[in-house]
C-alpha cells in the first residue's frame, strides 16, 4: 500500500491516467446510440432487441458501481482500475464479435460492470491524489470534462467508423484502448486504499446488486408497456430487495453504504443531482438521435455531428467550471439552469426540425452539462469521508445510471403513447421542469 506522500508526488500523472477511464467508459456507453438501426438489423433484433441493445450497459453500471467503490477503497484503487480496464477490453471484443442480440446484451452488461469498476476506482484515485482545496476543484473539473468528451467521441467515432467500415469497428477500437489503459495504469499509477479496510459486506452486496438489477431491468422492459407481468414482477422484486438492503445495512457494523450519509445535505444534493442528470440529460439525449433519424430522416453521421457539438461544449464547460470561483453547489445550480434553458429550445423538435433552434439548445445545454459534471464530481468525493472517496464515486454514478434508465424509459414511453411529435415535446418539457427544480434545490444548499 502506498502512502499519501508517495501517491501525491505525481498527482498530474494520476489525473491524466485516471481521467482516461471516464473518457473510455462514456465512449463505450454512447457508441451504439447513432448506429442502433444498423446494429439491430445486423443482429436480427425483434421488438425488444433495440431496448436491450441500448440499455444493457446501464444495467451493469448501475448494479456494480457501489460494490466497485467499496472494493476499490478496501483492496486497492489501482488494482480495481486495472482489472476493470482488462475486463472492458475482453467485453468490447465480445460485443464486436456478436452475431445475436443475447450475446450482444450479455457482452454489453459485462462492459457496464467493467465500466463501474473503472469509474469508481479512477475518481477515488483523483480524490486521493488531490486531498483538498483549489487543486482538487481544478482536478475534478478536468476529470468531469472527460465525461463530456466521452459522450462526444462515442457517437462521432461510431458514426464515422460505421460509415467507413461497420458498426463493429468502434467496439474493436474500445477493446484495444481499454487494454492499453490497463497496461499504462498498472505501470504508471501508485496503489492507494483506505487505511481502515473493511470486510466485504456480502449480504449488502447481494441485496443491493440484485435490487438495482431488478429495478433497471423492470424499467428497461417497461418501455414496451408498464402493465406487463415481467415489468410488474421486476419492480416489485426491486422494492422488496432495496427495502431488505436498508434494513440489513442499519444493523451492520461495517455496511456497504453508510446510511448516515443521507443526513448530510451536500451528499443529498450530490446524489439527487446525479439522479436528475441521468434521468433528464442522459436519458433524453440517449433517445433523441433515434427521434431525429426516424422523424426527420437524419443519418447516423449527421446526428453524431449534432450531438458532438453538445459533447464538445460539455467538455469545455467542465474545464471552465474548475476555474470558476463558485461553490460546487452554486456551479451545479448554474449548470442545471443552463441545461433547462437549452432544453427549452428543443421543445418542438419532434414535429419540426429547425437547425438554428437545435444548435442553440444543444450548445446552451452542453455548456450547462459541463458545469454540472465538474461540480457533481467534486461534490461526490467532498461529501464522504476522505478514506471513502471511491464509495462516494460509486454512489454518485449509481444514481446517474439508474436515472439514465428511468429517463430513457420515460422518453420512450412518452413517444410510444403520443407519437414522436407530441411525445418528444412532453418528454423534453418534463426534463426542463426536472432540471429547473433541481437547480433551485442546489441553489438553496450552501457549500
Amino acid at each position: 500500500m502506498s502512502s499519501m506522500t508517495e501517491l501525491t508526488r505525481r498527482p498530474g500523472t494520476t489525473l491524466a491516467v485516471a481521467s482516461a477511464a471516464p473518457l473510455l467508459v462514456l465512449t463505450a456507453f454512447t457508441a451504439p446510440m447513432v448506429t442502433l438501426p444498423d446494429t439491430a438489423r445486423a443482429l436480427g433484433a425483434g421488438p425488444t432487441g433495440p431496448v436491450w441493445i441500448l440499455g444493457s450497459i446501464a444495467l451493469g453500471l448501475s448494479a456494480l458501481l457501489l460494490v466497485s467503490g467499496g472494493l476499490a477503497d478496501d483492496h486497492g484503487r489501482r488494482r480495481v482500475l486495472v482489472a476493470g480496464s482488462a475486463v472492458l477490453a475482453v467485453a468490447s471484443a465480445a460485443v464486436a464479435l456478436s452475431t445475436s442480440v443475447p450475446v450482444f446484451v450479455v457482452a454489453r452488461f459485462a462492459q457496464g460492470g467493467a465500466g463501474a469498476a473503472m469509474l469508481a476506482a479512477s475518481l477515488g484515485l483523483v480524490g486521493h491524489a488531490y486531498p483538498a482545496g483549489r487543486d482538487r476543484v481544478r482536478a475534478t473539473g478536468r476529470y468531469g470534462a472527460m465525461i463530456g468528451l466521452g459522450t462526444a467521441v462515442g457517437p462521432l467515432l461510431s458514426g464515422a467508423l460505421a460509415a467507413a467500415a461497420s458498426w463493429r469497428a468502434i467496439h474493436w477500437l474500445t477493446a484495444v484502448s481499454a487494454l492499453a489503459l490497463a497496461v499504462v495504469a498498472a505501470r504508471r499509477l501508485a496503489e492507494s486504499r483506505s487505511p481502515d479496510p473493511r470486510r466485504l459486506d456480502l449480504p449488502g452486496v447481494m441485496l443491493f446488486g440484485l435490487g438495482v438489477t431488478a429495478l433497471v431491468a423492470g424499467v428497461t422492459e417497461g418501455r414496451l408497456g408498464w402493465s406487463r407481468p415481467v415489468v410488474v414482477g421486476a419492480l416489485a422484486l426491486a422494492a422488496v430487495l432495496v427495502a431488505a438492503f436498508v434494513a440489513v445495512e442499519r444493523g451492520r457494523p461495517q455496511p456497504l453504504l453508510d446510511l448516515g450519509l443521507f443526513r448530510r445535505p451536500v451528499f443529498l444534493v450530490a446524489t439527487g443531482g446525479a439522479l436528475v442528470v441521468g434521468a433528464a440529460i442522459v436519458g433524453l439525449l440517449a433517445y433523441l438521435p433515434t427521434v431525429l433519424q426516424q422523424a426527420h430522416g437524419l443519418t447516423p453521421l449527421q446526428t453524431s455531428l449534432l450531438f458532438g457539438l453538445w459533447s464538445v461544449l460539455s467538455f469545455a464547460g467542465s474545464l471552465l467550471g474548475g476555474r470558476l470561483r463558485l461553490g460546487s453547489a452554486a456551479r451545479l445550480a448554474t449548470g442545471l439552469a443552463l441545461t433547462a434553458a437549452g432544453f427549452a429550445a428543443l421543445l418542438g423538435v419532434g414535429s419540426l426540425f429547425r437547425l438554428d433552434l437545435v444548435l442553440t439548445g444543444l450548445a446552451v445545454s452542453g455548456v450547462g452539462s459541463g458545469l454540472i459534471n465538474s461540480s457533481i464530481t467534486h461534490l461526490a468525493i467532498e461529501s464522504v469521508p476522505a478514506h471513502r472517496v471511491s464509495m462516494g464515486s460509486g454512489v454518485n454514478n449509481t444514481a446517474r445510471y439508474v436515472g439514465s434508465s428511468l429517463g430513457a424509459a420515460g422518453v420512450a414511453g412518452a413517444v410510444a403513447q403520443w407519437g414522436p411529435a407530441q411525445g418528444t415535446t412532453v418528454a423534453v418539457a418534463a426534463c426542463v421542469a426536472l432540471t429547473a427544480a433541481m437547480a433551485l434545490v442546489a441553489l438553496l444548499t450552501r457549500r
